[in-house]
């Protein structure tokens, strides 16, 4: 493994909008010159480094995590939901209404039906892939939020498509309700998949109050 792979591995576990990313990378790279400039092998000085993960999982621990208040969480859905709305209308309507003039008239609710399933899928892929790659999808990202792991890690496919499932139960009030009741504001769903929303964006308050402690 080379230096850049072991930095980057480290910073891509972090979400994009961590404090101080890139300046952690910069430092982590010069740490490694130096212990190599002492005559020490590359591969001990990453042994002693330890995992990519727990040392990103290290820096995380420092940053605090700023739970964003309920209605931002309410604006970003609904922000999506037109989004898909849109992309549904867009997409899927008109492919439906040309099957249903070359099948007949007779069977276009079998048309809509299938276009009512294909957009549920749509949606949960948006918010799956987005959410996975990105950390947010297009409505947490205008309203300042992100998902992360408990410990502000980046989240994984699988932790992603668990916190979709209650589309697919249709327990999606069950599993709304207990972003009240929960001391983190987490959905049920975010509790089995260890995962939270918080705000992406902290003040500059607090990133210069997390600067000079470093």
């Amino acid at each position: 493994m080379t230096i850049d792979d072991y930095v980057n591995d480290v910073l891509n576990r972090m979400p994009a909008g961590t404090p101080r990313r890139e300046q952690i990378g910069t430092e982590l790279r010069g740490h490694i010159a130096e212990r190599l400039a002492q005559g020490r092998a590359l591969d001990d000085i990453l042994r002693d480094l330890g995992d990519p993960g727990a040392l990103a999982d290290s820096y995380l621990a420092e940053v605090p995590l700023m739970l964003p208040p309920h209605g931002r969480r309410i604006l970003a859905k609904l922000v999506d939901v037109v989004l898909i709305v849109c992309m549904f209308a867009a997409v899927v309507i008109p492919a439906a209404t040309l099957t249903a003039f070359d099948i007949g008239e007779e069977f276009v609710w079998i048309a809509l039906c299938l276009s009512a399933i294909a957009a549920g899928i749509l949606a949960s892929l948006y918010t799956i892939i987005l959410e996975w790659r990105y950390g947010y999808t297009v409505g947490k990202y205008l309203n300042g939020l992100r998902i992360v792991r408990e410990s502000g890690a980046r989240i994984s496919f699988g932790q992603s498509v668990v916190r979709q499932l209650p589309v697919f139960l249709q327990v999606g009030w069950v599993d709304a309700m207990f972003v009240i009741f929960t001391d983190r504001r987490q959905r049920a769903f975010e509790l089995l998949s260890k995962t939270r929303c918080v705000a992406a964006r902290e003040s500059t308050s607090q990133q210069a109050a997390f600067a000079s402690e470093h």
